[in-house]
């Protein structure tokens, strides 16, 4: 049975630089932002046009990319 890493600053950098990546890709992707309700609190430039829907799906579909970067860097012995 594959064994997950442990938590340590390297995959934190992973998940994070996931996240940002798939930022980047939907800021661009997303046909209508904005077409959802809007977020409650002012959002820096780089979220500027967003709304909830654009934000969770974002975030969601980052997680789920850096879980599996994180489970096969650390079965490679990267982590």
């Amino acid at each position: 049975m594959p064994t997950t890493p442990q938590w340590s600053p390297k995959v934190a950098i992973v998940m994070i630089a996931c996240n940002l990546f798939v930022l980047a890709i939907g800021k661009y992707a997303i046909r209508k932002p904005g077409a959802g309700p809007a977020l409650p609190f002012q959002m820096p430039m780089l979220f500027e046009g967003f709304g909830v829907p654009e934000l969770l799906a974002i975030a969601s579909f980052g997680h789920i990319l850096g879980a599996g970067m994180i489970l096969g860097m650390g079965n490679a012995g990267l982590l």
